[in-house]
């Protein structure tokens, strides 16, 4: 099923119709997690396929064949995708633990989670970074719509009309649900400070240990031009009328910064006041730097 041109509409946010069906979406919401269960949660293009990676090998206690062997996607399926049922079957059997990846918004998966004790990790990234890394995906990716230009496509991000709705609802959203879920929030920019120190603080926060070995496989494993290279984990596998690659690297820089390349005076002043709006008096765990 490709329905790359549909777009679905669901709970107030637009999602590319070749992922999402209003019945996998449906699903999600009425998912019976497990207390067993870890959740990433993140806004497209905040560090997932990186939280992905780093869980897989905390949880094979430092063994890269899965990593090597198992694509990203049926390690840890998206939740509100079409493909989610299939993939449970297979983890039925094999995982005590599963894995699994959303970007769904905290206030439609929230009561769920908050019955089932599951444990959820929340990766952020500077959202002027999200912005110029979601606009490079939706050149690649055949299943999202024509970015147009950079500011087209930044207006739409502030506005938050961009498929998967805003980025201010959806971080404050989840940062809502820290007093009511077992949530571990990290950055995009604390994993590329310390991935060691942040590795650590997972295995606490998931009581699994972490071996001496383990954590060297992780931090040689985990880094960018590692999974760079990983058919597991740059999507090279998905077809080319899908994904075209010819246009771009699904990995393209994995960089602190980028935006400073991409935007100008004026776009810069702009998102800046609107995030001063939106965020100026939330409380974040870790604020970024948004001269």
């Amino acid at each position: 099923m490709e329905r790359l041109e549909v777009t679905e509409t669901f709970a107030g946010i637009s999602l590319p119709g070749h992922l999402h069906t209003q019945e996998s979406l449906s699903f999600a919401v009425a998912f019976p997690f497990r207390p067993t269960d870890v959740v990433i949660a993140t806004y497209p293009k905040s560090g997932t396929t990186w939280m992905q990676e780093i869980l897989t090998l905390l949880f094979s206690h430092g063994d890269v064949l899965p990593a090597k062997t198992i694509p990203n996607w049926e390690r840890a399926p998206w939740l509100e995708q079409i493909y989610f049922r299939e993939a449970l079957q297979d983890m039925q059997d094999t995982a005590a633990c599963r894995l699994i990846t959303t970007h769904l918004p905290a206030r439609i998966l929230a009561p769920a989670l908050q019955q089932s004790k599951a444990k959820v990790i929340y990766v952020a990234r500077n959202p002027k970074d999200v912005a110029v890394s979601f606009y490079h995906f939706h050149r690649l990716a055949k299943f999202l719509p024509d970015p147009g230009s950079f500011d087209t496509f930044l207006t739409r991000f502030l506005e938050g009309t961009v498929h998967y709705g805003s980025w201010f609802d959806h971080i404050k959203g989840w940062l809502g649900q820290r007093q009511l879920l077992d949530i571990f929030y990290v950055t995009y920019e604390e994993l590329h400070q310390d991935l060691r120190g942040t590795a650590q603080r997972l295995s606490t926060f998931l009581g699994c240990p972490l071996e001496p070995e383990t954590l060297a496989a992780l931090e040689q494993h985990c880094t960018f031009a590692t999974m760079r290279d990983n058919a597991m984990a740059n999507y090279t596998l998905i077809p080319i009328e899908i994904m075209d690659h010819s246009q771009g690297c699904f990995m393209r820089k994995g960089v602190v910064g980028d935006w400073q390349d991409h935007f100008s005076p004026w776009q810069n002043t702009l998102f800046n006041r609107l995030y001063q709006e939106e965020m100026g008096d939330l409380e974040l765990p870790v604020r970024w730097p948004m001269a």
